[in-house]
């Protein structure tokens, strides 16, 4: 009897794990004859800061215009992986979706890594211009047809990475012996030796300890991450080179997007871009200047824009886009922007 008993259990358990395999394998399930899809998104900020919100309107107006057929789940703080084991299972099929920037999707189409060079973009009318492109499309085209991988929007922009060092820096020439923290890619590290400092990969959090420990002399970054990890606590000035705008990509499976109605796929695009436009807007505009004056009132002494010889820095950033020959895609891009 005992037996018997125990056979109907594990045959029980092995019937709702089998029930369960389509959510668990591709994010779908059915729920009263409607098929019910599921986005996990992960990235790699706090829940404070303001791209998690955003990403939380997104999930709400696509649900909501899809009557909860279609739902993201956010995960913040890399609570589902570090990016790049994320972006291999993106490219598996797996029903998850990630914040990543063009340097990382440069490993695939090398070419795209050329939007996160020094003096790329200069407004987010010309990132949302880039989206009309036909050499930037043929990128999307071949990231997903190749590689799996589907933008679905990239006009999530951070706004302008400035210097922060404990020395004022006006030209290239005050760069000069400068260990400057990079992420740990090749146009990131190449950017900022065409400005005139030695790059240090570094993880940003290390940052602050690394400036105490004379690891770095300083590091790159929008002014509310410099005020919301207090770098102005270790580094004295925030000079306005503006040297790179920081464009962002969400980015899901394309084989996980392709397998969804026609109609969802529109609205999880069109939110998503609606979604990173709002957000962009706000971080370059309300939130960078009430981070300025947070700064300021925190004693770091700001270099304004007006005083740097951003002339000098942009013709010495064309040296990055030649170490990785990515000078003539730049070229080409800023062609057909007419720039």
């Amino acid at each position: 009897m005992k037996h018997t008993a125990r056979t109907v259990v594990c045959l029980l358990a092995v019937l709702l794990l089998v029930s369960a395999l389509p959510l668990f394998a591709g994010g779908e399930g059915e729920e009263g004859g409607q098929k019910k899809y599921v986005l996990r998104f992960n990235h790699v900020l706090t829940e404070k800061d303001p791209y998690h919100q955003a990403y939380l309107e997104w999930a709400d107006a696509v649900a909501k215009r899809t009557d909860g057929n279609l739902t993201i789940e956010v995960f913040h703080s890399s609570q589902l992986g570090v990016e790049e084991d994320i972006i291999e299972q993106i490219r598996q099929g797996a029903n998850v979706g990630q914040n990543t920037d063009s340097a990382r999707l440069g490993n695939y189409v090398p070419d795209i890594a050329v939007m996160n060079g020094p003096y790329f973009a200069d407004t987010l009318e010309e990132v949302q211009t880039l989206n009309t492109l036909a050499t930037v499309d043929g990128w999307k085209k071949q990231l997903e047809e190749q590689y799996g991988i589907k933008v679905l929007s990239f006009s999530w922009v951070q706004g302008f990475r400035n210097m922060l060092t404990n020395k004022p820096i006006y030209s290239p020439a005050d760069m000069k012996g400068l260990l400057i923290r990079s992420p740990n890619a090749p146009i990131w590290m190449e950017s900022i030796r065409s400005l005139g400092a030695t790059p240090v990969a570094l993880n940003y959090g290390e940052v602050y300890s690394g400036v105490q420990t004379k690891v770095v002399d300083g590091a790159g970054n929008v002014y509310p991450a410099t005020y919301s990890t207090r770098m102005y606590e270790v580094l004295d000035y925030l000079s306005e080179t503006q040297h790179i705008m920081l464009i962002n990509f969400a980015i899901c499976s394309a084989d996980w997007f392709n397998n969804l109605p026609a109609e969802y796929q529109t609205i999880l695009e069109e939110e998503c871009e609606n979604a990173g436009l709002r957000v962009s807007r706000r971080i370059m505009g309300e939130l960078a200047d009430d981070a300025k004056v947070k700064l300021q009132e925190e004693g770091m002494t700001i270099i304004p824009h007006s005083e740097i010889d951003i002339a000098a820095f942009k013709k010495n950033s064309i040296a990055a886009y030649e170490a990785l020959g990515l000078l003539d895609v730049r070229n080409q891009i800023f062609k057909e922007m007419g720039k």
